[in-house]
């Protein structure tokens, strides 16, 4: 049995102090000195190994991590990485106050360990057999849990073993042509929202407009698109799911939904289960999908236990063995792995177990039938609903090769996002970094490098050694790809000695930003350096012609590998087995990508000394952060992305809906010559609809919030544009006079920081938690889930957290920016600004980026919350963002934090008279 109680010490360290608890229990307040000296000599119990040492100022810290220990024993279970989040998911009573928590970490550690002696404790299989593998990396928790787990009767099976192994299916029919009756689609709506619940008639009314999308299409590349705004409660997700699955359950099609963050990956997973309530059901009908950079490789994994991992990562990496073997799809990114899992490893591996260097040998691998990556790909073909973000859907329509048969129908949510997710899926970066991966992918490793990297000819070395055609088309691959940068290039390029035709390039291009793209003072900032790439000198065009012949010389070889791959899969000679099958099926699959890249760079390259193409944009770059150059290149993205979108994503789709809360960003626009445009002009430019020949309807239904009663704006007048002392004492104020539950909105890093160092001691002493993006060692969801968590905690962030943040209720409440969030001035925002109505493009922007930060604030029919605008000269003309009603003040500072006080005693009086008894 666990003892009642552990003879262990703990810590705990906040923005408040340092508390030490004895073996005894005794708990007494220390300076970080003595604190750093107790935990040198003994090894204490504490939460969270990266937070606490962040807060101790030593990040060496290390020690007896109850998070740690969760992770071990209860992989893939959700648990928020603080005190009163532990307790709550062990049933224990919290601790009330910041001096009690360091006598609280022993009482968690029992009840953890107790798991031990319990025969119904699900996640007892592997453990024991993991705790040996720990053991002999001198995982501090082991000690403590060998005497108390058994070895088990039989031995355990193996990981892989355990992993169940997906089977290949039939191809999905296509579905019939039906047209759905709105009588049947209110039925099933009124059967999603509930008996007895009362009915919203804008959740109905957008519901009818969504099932335009799933009547047959007329003419072909012509979908049936609905282009919709929905008010923030109206309730959209299942407005759009009821007409889906009416039509799912009369066509036996399948839909797609894709959505930008994976917040609302993971919130759409959650609604659909009203759909398909019964959970196996759910896991055979709804798939959620993302991109193979997304999922754990099992084949990284067997390399890391096998001895490729040493230290701490060795020790993350028999953790996530053990979650491995009871997730549900294998997610390491968002899914079922708790997001804190890594950060406690400061991400010492955890990018190393999944596969974001194009690794993949696809079916050659070993456990490729068991591989989650593969296993998504088909389930996701047999489900009903993918729920895909907008990056993997566009790379699957451009990419066909890669998945199976596509859905005609595809939901967009999220739909303000669709341009952003476009201009990054198919921009062009001619860069050092993106060289020298496909320098490495065709090279395999160099010099000491180490890993499972393998170059061309080890992948195909049976097509080298029966194919004489092939040999020679890989190893002239191999020895143009010489010509890509090699490790150190950064450092050659920074003293002029670059190696071969492309180094030369980029030593051009990062010459001609600096003589042209940067003043001295900019030349010392911290942000990257561009010019645009209009009248190259001779060396630029020079290095152009000679990096086009380098390309040119890799991309031919290139291609008849290709071809010749082809040609063995289509004829097979007798040597080409089975396992050397899967690895010319990997390569041509991967060979396909690189192609397509070297032949953008082709185009590219054609561009510097030639004529422009109006199309797109095109630059020179030296990428830096706080000062240090990692990058440096030439950079083409188009002008209009949402073309692409619409010519490869929406005309193939039988029928489309782009749907957002913020699609037209607040309101009419006016155009430079001060004429209102048309209210869906501006959405239809950001979806790219615009591009398709007719078939295009237009809904728009507003918020059923009472916003006039339910928020306020607040204008502080009294702020002085980059006074960060006065920028600062704002936040610490508003803060306090909310009593947490604040959401910050930054535009800028280094702003963030110095903001949050002078505050996070003040807020702490008040019992008001500060937590912030940027400085705090954890991913932003879980930083999300401690905010969503804590009433009384406040959160910092930058645009990750303007849109992507749900938190109903209590905890967000008020909504604070630091000033107008203008557009950066980047030649590519320039070009933009010019074709679509000068300052009247900004303004679009910057009302929707607001729009998107004052949805954060009302979520519920019963929340209340304040918008703080910390910008004296906020224009009139933005006051169109904010929902008719809104009530909007200009006030000083003084009496915004009165105001935000008061609403923040008359919820205590609510709150206070909710729970009294009458």
């Amino acid at each position: 049995m666990a003892p009642a109680s552990l003879s262990l010490p703990a810590i705990h360290a906040s923005h408040v102090g340092i508390w030490l608890s004895d073996t005894a229990g005794r708990v007494q307040r220390v300076g970080r000195g003595e604190a750093m000296a107790a935990v040198a000599g003994t090894p204490h119990l504490l939460l969270g190994a990266t937070l606490t040492g962040d807060r101790l100022g030593y990040p060496e810290l290390s020690g007896l991590d109850l998070l740690e220990l969760f992770a071990f024993l209860h992989p893939a279970r959700f648990a928020v990485p603080t005190p009163a989040g532990i307790a709550a998911a062990l049933g224990l009573p919290a601790a009330q106050r910041e001096d009690e928590v360091a006598a609280f970490l022993p009482q968690a550690a029992v009840a953890m360990l107790a798991c031990l002696d319990d025969p119904d404790w699900p996640e007892r299989e592997g453990a024991w057999h993991a705790l040996q593998a720990l053991t002999r990396q001198r995982w501090p928790w082991a000690p403590l849990i060998q005497p108390r787990l058994a070895a088990p009767d039989r031995a355990d099976r193996w990981l892989f073993a355990r992993l169940p192994e997906w089977e290949e299916q039939p191809p999905r029919a296509q579905p019939r042509q039906v047209v759905l009756e709105p009588a049947n689609v209110a039925a099933r709506l009124d059967r999603l929202t509930g008996d007895g619940a009362e009915k919203r008639p804008g959740q109905q009314d957008y519901a009818r407009a969504a099932t335009a999308i799933f009547a047959p299409r007329e003419r072909r590349d012509t979908p049936q698109m609905l282009v919709a705004e929905a008010g923030t409660g109206i309730g959209k997700t299942l407005g759009y799911l009821a007409p889906a699955k009416q039509w799912i359950d009369e066509s036996a099609g399948s839909v797609c939904i894709s959505t930008y963050t994976k917040a609302l990956q993971r919130q759409l997973a959650r609604e659909t289960e009203k759909l398909y309530p019964d959970a196996r059901t759910h896991r055979e009908k709804v798939v959620v999908r993302k991109g193979r950079e997304n999922y754990l490789c099992l084949l990284n994994l067997e390399d890391a236990l096998q001895g490729g991992f040493s230290g701490r990562a060795a020790v993350l990496a028999q953790l996530v063995a053990r979650w491995a073997a009871y997730t549900r799809d294998g997610d390491m990114i968002g899914g079922d792995l708790p997001g804190w899992l890594p950060a406690l490893f400061r991400r010492n591996g955890a990018t190393a177990l999944t596969d974001r260097r194009g690794e993949c040998i696809y079916a050659g691998c070993p456990h490729f039938r068991k591989c989650f990556i593969e296993r998504s790909t088909r389930a996701a073909a047999q489900a009903d609903i993918v729920i895909a973000n907008h990056a993997l859907t566009m790379v699957q329509a451009a990419r066909p090769r890669d998945s199976g048969a596509p859905a005609t129908r595809l939901i967009f949510d999220e739909g303000h996002h669709l341009w952003d997710a476009a201009d990054s899926m198919f921009a062009v970066a001619l860069t050092g970094q993106e060289a020298i991966e496909i320098r490495r992918w065709i090279m395999g490793p160099e010099g000491k490098a180490r890993g499972r990297r393998r170059g061309l000819a080890a992948r195909l070395a049976d097509v080298a050694s029966y194919d004489e055609a092939g040999e020679r088309a890989i190893q002239a691959a191999i020895a143009a790809a010489a010509e890509l940068p090699g490790d150190g290039w950064l450092a050659r390029l920074a003293e002029n000695a670059p190696w071969g035709a492309i180094e030369r390039l980029l030593a051009a291009v990062r010459g001609q930003v600096y003589a042209r793209g940067a003043d001295p003072k900019q030349a010392d900032s911290g942000y990257g350096l561009e010019t645009e790439l209009a009248d190259p000198d001779p060396e630029l065009v020079t290095a152009a012609a000679a990096a086009s012949d380098a390309v040119e010389a890799l991309l031919r070889p290139l291609m008849a590998l290709g071809k010749r791959l082809d040609a063995l899969v289509e004829d097979p000679p007798d040597w080409l087995d089975g396992q050397a099958r899967a690895r010319v099926d990997g390569a041509r699959h991967s060979l396909g990508t690189r192609i397509d890249t070297l032949g953008a760079w082709l185009a590219l390259l054609g561009r510097v000394g030639g004529p422009a193409d109006p199309d797109f944009v095109d630059w020179l770059a030296v990428e830096r952060f706080d000062g240090r150059e990692y990058d440096c290149g030439l950079h083409r993205h188009w002008l209009d992305p949402a073309r692409p979108v619409a010519e490869i994503v929406y005309r193939p789709a039988q029928g489309v809906l782009v749907t957002s809360a913020t699609l037209r960003g607040g309101g009419p626009v006016l155009r430079g010559n001060g004429h209102a445009a048309d209210d869906w002009s501006d959405a239809d430019i950001r979806t790219g609809a615009r591009h398709l020949d007719g078939g295009v309807t237009h809904f728009a239904v507003p918020s059923p919030f009472d916003y006039a009663r339910q928020s306020e704006v607040l204008i502080a007048t009294d702020i002085a544009r980059g006074d960060l002392p006065a920028l600062a004492g704002a936040y610490s104020r508003l803060i306090e006079a909310a009593g947490g539950g604040a959401l910050g909105l930054f535009s800028a890093i280094r702003r963030l920081r110095i903001v949050h160092a002078r505050i996070a001691d003040r807020l702490a002493r008040a019992g008001l938690p500060l937590f912030a993006q940027h400085v705090d060692p954890l991913d932003t969801g879980t930083l999300v889930d401690i905010f969503r968590a804590d009433p009384h905690a406040s959160l910092l962030g930058t645009d990750a957290l303007r849109d992507g943040v749900d938190v109903p209720g209590d905890s967000l409440r008020l909504v604070v920016m630091e000033g107008v969030p203008w557009p950066r001035p980047t030649i590519l925002h320039a070009a933009r600004r010019a074709a679509q109505g000068g300052s009247a493009y900004d303004d679009r922007v910057i009302r929707a980026r607001i729009a998107q930060a004052f949805g954060r604030l009302i979520r519920r029919s019963d929340d209340f919350g304040q918008f703080v605008m910390l910008s004296p000269s906020f224009p009139s003309r933005l006051l169109s963002a904010f929902p008719d009603g809104t009530p909007i003040r200009r006030l000083p500072l003084d009496e915004v934090v009165n105001r935000v006080a008061a609403a923040n005693v008359e919820r205590r009086k609510s709150a206070y008279a909710a729970f009294s008894p009458s």
